[in-house]
């Protein structure tokens, strides 16, 4: 088999096992060398196939439209990374100093432990903090259960109103007590997405996040999928919706505030995803007006365990990227299956879209299909 023969084998087997919808597209040098499009939306039926148009749930990897917007505002003038939070939204901190206790685990809702001693001042949180995950805040909290009743499906056309319910969540995240000191240790945190994601939008006096990617990232991605129908399905919700998730965030929190967060909400088509990685190498390089070369290369330098600004970097060992991509690769996952990784030295974009928590978030195909699929675009790379 020739190289890229490889690589459909490997996502054409992928659909039986770890997700019935995939989509790849990959750039190299600017150009794209592959853009394709696997299995079906209806994986019982198969009536309706994946398009390379088809856009995914694209779960964390919209942390990196978020926090492209921010960089994006830093290099207008409008912020700085070094800002306290507090300045740009002042009640993050209206609750005075915050207990050192456990998080809450998303799967089973339990209350974790912790035998940390002191205190958090929220007022000393800064933008930098929230970027590398070195905030304190803690992973995760059941938002969902606690800012609104239940959304209605998106079929039925009705919404919750979203500034109501950011409003509500920004007062409950600053309740909630710290899970490590300020700066001591990474702890990846939604909560710290979603506050970066309310930030920006005010910084920007935009009634919503979204009007600000819309505006300074992508006009393509979207929240809320105008034709749910046309997105591939994600997990069917025992626990909260009672429902299959299609067209609607798969990430409770991002649902529960209307579909718009900074750490989730995003649907996008491997190319509108590679589209961005294209940009940051542009930036790299000093040709994107919008975001200049000194900031992104803060960006995508180390602050704390393979953490940049906003990015994960490769690691020498467990990279979802595998084993051959560059040491100075960045990149981010998705819970739902979705993966973009670039190489600067290799010029190399490549946009993985999976929808895998259709057959169950308990499922870690994923977790190898990724390495195998990158390893072996990478061998194809090289070849040319």
């Amino acid at each position: 088999m020739t190289s890229f023969e490889i690589i459909d084998s490997l996502i054409h087997s992928a659909l039986k096992t770890t997700a019935p919808s995939i989509a790849l597209a990959v750039y190299h040098h600017g150009e794209i060398f592959a853009e394709r499009a696997y299995g079906y939306l209806d994986p019982e039926t198969q009536r309706q196939p994946v398009l390379n148009s088809t856009q995914f749930d694209l779960a964390s990897v919209t942390k990196l439209f978020t926090t492209t917007a921010f960089l994006m505002q830093v290099t207008a003038g409008k912020a700085k990374i070094d800002d306290k939070v507090v300045s740009v939204l002042p009640e993050f901190a209206k609750y005075g100093e915050r207990d050192i206790e456990g998080g809450q685990n998303p799967h089973t809702l339990e209350r974790e432990t912790n035998t940390l001693d002191g205190t958090v001042d929220p007022s000393q949180v800064t933008f930098r903090h929230l970027l590398t995950h070195t905030s304190g805040l803690a992973p995760w909290r059941d938002l969902f259960l606690t800012v609104g009743d239940l959304p209605p499906a998106p079929e039925t056309g009705e919404t919750v109103n979203h500034q109501e319910r950011l409003t509500k969540a920004l007062d409950l995240i600053a309740t909630y007590p710290y899970v490590s000191n300020l700066g001591e240790k990474v702890n990846y945190s939604d909560l710290g997405l979603i506050t970066l994601g309310a930030a920006v939008a005010r910084i920007e006096h935009k009634a919503t996040l979204a009007d600000v990617i819309y505006e300074r990232v992508s006009p393509a991605v979207t929240y809320n999928p105008p034709i749910p129908e046309k997105c591939p399905p994600t997990e069917y919700d025992e626990r909260w919706r009672k429902r299959r998730c299609q067209g609607e965030v798969h990430d409770e929190s991002a649902c529960s505030l209307g579909g718009i967060a900074g750490h989730a909400g995003l649907f996008g088509s491997a190319d509108q995803v590679a589209q961005l990685g294209l940009r940051w190498l542009y930036a790299l390089d000093g040709n994107d007006p919008q975001l200049s070369q000194d900031i992104a290369k803060e960006a995508i330098t180390n602050h704390r365990e393979d953490r940049g600004l906003g990015w994960v970097l490769r690691s020498s060992e467990g990279s979802s990227s595998g084993q051959y991509f560059s040491e100075n690769s960045f990149g981010h996952t998705g819970f739902t299956g979705t993966t973009l990784w670039v190489d600067p030295h290799r010029q190399l974009v490549v946009a993985l879209m999976t929808n895998r928590v259709y057959y169950g978030r308990e499922s870690l195909e994923i977790l190898t299909f990724r390495k195998k699929l990158h390893d072996a675009v990478v061998l194809w790379i090289d070849t040319l």
